[in-house]
């Protein structure tokens, strides 16, 4: 397996009763920021993990029905925070960037994709066909937005189900099966069911060990340490309750197995904390 080095970026937060993410949380409104990865690849230079908020956004939501979603989670993103933005002010041009892949097609993981023109796109085709699967307001109930797939998008996927299948190693257990995005071992898509359909982590390996981004599988790090689900209600509204349970239960036990091994979910304060 090749080494790449990874670095996250907050890319804007919204605002939701923490209680609605995890049992036993506070009712009041707290911040959940939105992670974005930016992954160094030997050959392949400048790869992203999902892009977080993005103007794009607040454009995308401001007709009906799209609107309950601004509604329903407020967000905030810092005029410079798109993470285009922050890229430029790194060095990074957006048409330097090879590969986009998003974990899954919710808005605050995809809103930034059209300012990437030029990086071929990875995601899951069982995410694509969700996206497009019924009404404006069925897309939205599940946290989709269609506006915010560019033009001629389809044809710039590369699908995770189409790559070729590979076995983790042992210290991923208890996962064991992977799509090996680039062929050269380098970005192991890992399926993590439950969230929505269609929703998928990366496994790497940086020089410092191991690095899961398990994306919306758990909505913070200490979810994963003490295997504290969402409420039911919330797993139910986004997706597959019993199959996100049992995701967040395999995050749970990799953990107590292997606490060396990082795992960052895309949302946790924690994580974002040290940025």
């Amino acid at each position: 397996m090749r080494a790449v080095s990874v670095r996250a970026f907050r890319v804007g937060h919204c605002r939701h009763p923490q209680a609605m993410t995890i049992r036993g949380g506070r009712w009041a409104p707290v911040d959940f920021p939105a992670l974005a990865f930016l992954i160094r690849h030997p050959d392949d230079g400048a790869i992203l993990f999902d892009t977080g908020y993005d103007p794009a956004f607040l454009a995308a939501t401001r007709p009906f029905p799209e609107r309950l979603y601004r509604w329903a989670t407020p967000p905030h993103l810092a005029p410079g925070e798109a993470l285009a933005d922050q890229l430029a002010a790194h060095g990074i041009a957006a048409d330097d960037v090879r590969h986009l892949i998003l974990s899954h097609f919710h808005a605050d993981h995809m809103a930034g994709t059209h300012r990437f023109p030029r990086a071929t796109l990875h995601a899951a085709r069982a995410g694509w066909a969700a996206l497009h699967r019924g009404s404006r307001f069925t897309a939205v109930r599940g946290g989709m937005l269609r506006a915010l797939a560019p033009p001629g998008m389809e044809a710039r996927m590369r699908w995770f189900e189409d790559a070729p299948a590979t076995a983790l190693p042992d210290d991923a257990a208890p996962f064991a099966d992977a799509r090996d995005l680039l062929g050269d071992g380098s970005l192991l898509m890992v399926p993590l069911p439950g969230h929505c359909p269609g929703h998928w982590g990366l496994f790497v390996r940086e020089d410092a060990g191991w690095h899961f981004l398990v994306a919306d599988a758990a909505w913070s790090s200490a979810a994963i340490r003490t295997d504290t689900p969402p409420p039911l209600l919330t797993a139910r509204l986004l997706g597959d309750a019993a199959a996100g349970r049992a995701t967040l239960h395999k995050l749970h036990l990799l953990h107590r197995r292997n606490p060396d091994v990082r795992l960052t979910p895309s949302h946790c304060a924690e994580c974002a904390a040290g940025l």
